[in-house]
């Protein structure tokens, strides 16, 4: 077990008091969870099955590890060498010294207890031990467990796959200590950066119950109301589910597991549930699909498949039968799939089954809601987060009007549960305020839980001072926040408005300054491409001087600011976005950053101090001008944004120093934490840099691979003609000298893009993007 990889552990891990893990099972969800912890710097042990001869005893566990490695469950492959190999027969023992153990393994509840007796004789003192299980309730697992163990014992049940989805269901007892709850929940929180929902202890727990729920009436209304597959998807996705709607989502899910899943759901639950009257698993379109093995995409064929030439085909529900698909555009739907309300009451069988599937999942949604959570946010963030639907049912029935669907219930004879009849009397599942009703219907006296720091601030006061394109908020305790709010958070000219102000106020107005925003995609994408193409279609060619002048100059006086700044970088940090987090003092960033320098495929070059900036770090890094000019060139020629916050690192976009994020919504406090400590250290301005230059000779080196690229057929005119121009950057332009002040390298940038842009490769780059999203190999 090393901890070399990383250069440290992602920021606030160190005080949940998690230093080793354990996951034992190495399937695609225990694999994914012990990746998730090497992701965030703790080391791990994975246990599996042991293989039957020497050579084989840990082939389980390190298959575990291959596979997250191929599907992309580690974000840098540096960080699988915090995960060690094991077996439950030779390395049991090895559990002694973990903080947390995680059991995945398979959803058998004699097999778990075996297990857990054996972690019992192993186990230190404190350590949390937790079960993955998606269906056995935690009441059946504790039965009969060592006393000690069962009060450090809880589930936490992840999704798969546990990088990608931020859900973790938390049930736990009368016996677990609040502590420990606490340390469990800090722990999913901060240390696997998720979103944690308490559950009571029911079959499926939240999501699945009532996810498994609405794929089966999803399915089978649409059979009963005579409605296509692509008709029954597109009415799905117009309610905001994913883009797969609800069969494309029993393809993805595997029918095959039907009858595990969702039979085992029906068996548990009780006959006057209504699941039981929606039984998918004794469908006999399901049963026949079983008997021909269409498993769904795994086995390339279910409700969908590709026929012959590649071209996709759908079920007829009536027959069986396969035929071409008839995709049904959300803009054909009631409301052109934008109007609930519309969707909802429209006539037919469009109408119809929008409205069943709707008011049934709802129905049993709020009639099994006092038994499954505490208040609907649960309910709705456990969907919102588990099956990525755009709003929980709570909050789709309030797009609604809860008393307009129980008006519709009244009328249609059907009775409304007490928690809909509560929500329609106090005007909505939520108030003005955000604040949900307790599953009981009381209105509970606080919001739900959740957003970030910047969100609550702005909940409850005005700017500093604002425009359209960004804004500077008082985060508290002398920090302000310069949050840009335009289209992908791109610089159009008014945001440099905002920054200069920001300038020339930090030190007075507030002492540090924190560039971020809760924008879901983007810290920033940097210029606007269009707002750019228009300027250069215009041959407004000194008007795009002054805007890549006005932004190299600002960046450099933040840089140089009297005060700290610091980007809580997330997202996507493109192009300016880019150089704007790097003229930062320091850099926060959520794990998930996709970074880079993206220019080149658009025929450009930085030209807001990404050139400059890459330099002076990978000097510092490497004290060698011809290796730092190497490593910045490919880096830039490149073009391709990282993958997550390590890679990164490792291309030294973040420094040793930056901090790394789990948890999204915590980016913004850790960042204003990090500006007030600057601040409180006192802080002083970085001395002026220069950057050593390698000349001709270097120049001819970084060309030199992209000619013998052209040669062999790999790069193209002008791949050549763009390598022989960033190169010019990067080692000083014509003029021979050993050393460049950040302005100078900075005019070689601008002076770079402005003879780019006037020529027709870059145009034919920037069109071809602009139209179709995708780079242009000209």
């Amino acid at each position: 077990m090393t901890s070399i990889p990383l250069q440290s552990r992602a920021v606030g891990v160190d005080a949940t008091g998690i230093r080793l893990a354990a996951v034992i099972g190495a399937g695609s969800m225990g694999g994914g969870i012990a990746a998730q912890f090497a992701n965030a710097g703790v080391p791990v042990i994975l246990l599996d099955v042991a293989g039957a001869d020497a050579s084989s005893r840990n082939a389980a566990a390190v298959a575990g590890i291959d596979r997250q490695l191929k599907t992309g469950g580690f974000m840098d492959a540096e960080a699988a060498r915090l995960v060690r190999a094991g077996n439950v027969e030779d390395d049991i023992g090895l559990l002694a010294e973990a903080d947390w153990i995680v059991e995945a393994v398979i959803e058998d509840l004699e097999a778990k207890r075996v297990l857990y007796r054996k972690i019992a004789a192993v186990r230190k003192q404190g350590a949390i031990v937790s079960s993955n299980t998606s269906t056995i309730p935690r009441a059946a697992l504790a039965d009969g467990m060592e006393e000690n163990l069962a009060s450090h014992f809880l589930i936490t049940h992840f999704f798969n796959p546990p990088r990608v989805m931020n859900l973790v269901e938390i049930v736990a007892a009368e016996e677990n200590a609040s502590e420990t709850i606490a340390r469990v929940k800090a722990a999913c929180e901060t240390v696997l950066g998720k979103t944690v929902v308490d559950c009571f202890d029911t079959p499926g727990f939240i999501a699945n119950r009532i996810g498994c729920y609405w794929l089966a009436a999803a399915a089978l209304e649409a059979r009963r109301g005579g409605l296509t597959v692509e008709e029954a998807d597109a009415v799905n996705t117009a309610f905001g589910v994913p883009r797969t709607g609800a069969f494309g989502l029993l393809d993805l899910i595997g029918i095959d597991l039907i009858p595990h899943v969702w039979g085992s759901l029906m068996r548990t639950l009780p006959a006057t549930d209504a699941i039981q009257a929606h039984d998918l698993p004794g469908d006999g379109l399901v049963r026949d699909l079983m008997a021909a093995g269409r498993f769904g995409r795994k086995a390339g064929a279910g409700f969908y498949r590709r026929g012959e030439g590649g071209a996709r085909e759908a079920m007829d529900l009536s027959g069986g039968d396969y035929r071409p698909e008839a995709p049904v555009k959300q803009t054909a739907l009631p409301g052109g799939g934008r109007d609930l309300a519309a969707l909802l009451e429209a006539e037919g069988p469009i109408g119809a089954y929008a409205w069943t599937v709707f008011s049934s999942v709802l129905l049993y949604t709020a009639r099994h809601a006092p038994e499954i959570a505490a208040d609907v946010a649960a309910i709705d963030t456990a969907m919102e987060l588990g099956y990525a639907w755009k709003r929980g049912p709570f909050r789709l029935a309030d797009a609604y009007g809860a008393a307009r669907v129980v008006a519709r219930l009244e009328a249609d004879e059907r009775v409304a549960p007490d928690l809909l009849r509560a929500a329609a009397a106090a005007g909505g599942f939520y108030d003005v305020q955000g604040r949900p009703l307790a599953s009981s219907g009381e209105r509970l006296a606080a919001p739900a839980a959740g957003g970030s720091a910047l969100a609550a601030v702005k909940a409850g006061s005005n700017p500093i001072f604002t425009n359209a394109a960004a804004s500077v908020w008082d985060l508290g305790d002398g920090v302000a926040c310069l949050e840009l709010h335009t289209k992908m958070n791109s610089f159009a000219p008014a945001v440099f408005d905002v920054l200069e102000k920001a300038v020339e106020q930090g030190g007075k107005a507030f002492r540090a300054l924190v560039l971020g925003n809760d924008d879901p995609r983007a810290f920033s994408v940097g210029a606007d491409l269009g707002f750019f193409a228009e300027m250069i279609g215009s041959e407004q060619w000194q008007a795009i001087d002054t805007y890549l002048a006005r932004g190299q100059e600002l960046f450099l006086r933040l840089k140089y600011a009297p005060f700290p700044v610091v980007a809580a970088a997330h997202g996507f940090a493109l192009g300016g976005g880019c150089e704007f987090m790097l003229h930062a003092d320091a850099i926060v960033a959520h794990a998930e950053l996709k970074a880079g320098l993206p220019e080149m495929k658009v025929g450009l070059v930085p030209a807001w101090g990404g050139c400059t900036q890459l330099l002076l770090r990978a000097q510092a890094a490497s004290g060698e001008p011809s290796a730092a000019a190497q490593r910045v060139f490919d880096t830039i020629f490149a073009g391709t944004p990282t993958g997550s916050a390590l890679e990164a690192r490792a291309l030294g976009l973040l420094r040793p120093s930056d901090g790394i994020v789990m948890n999204r919504g915590q980016l913004i406090a850790a960042a204003k934490e990090r500006a007030a400590a600057l601040a409180k250290a006192g802080y002083e301005a970085p001395a002026r840099a220069t950057i050593a230059l390698g000349g001709p000779d270097v120049r001819a080196v970084l060309t030199g691979a992209v000619e013998q690229g052209k040669a062999a057929g790999r790069m193209t005119d002008t791949d050549v003609a763009m390598a022989e121009i960033l190169a010019w950057v990067l080692t000083g332009g014509a003029e021979t000298r050993p050393q460049a002040t950040e302005e100078e390298l900075m005019r070689l940038e601008r002076e770079a893009l402005t003879r780019l842009v006037r020529t027709p490769a870059t145009l034919a780059r920037i069109d071809h993007m602009l139209k179709t999203g995708k780079p242009l190999r000209n």
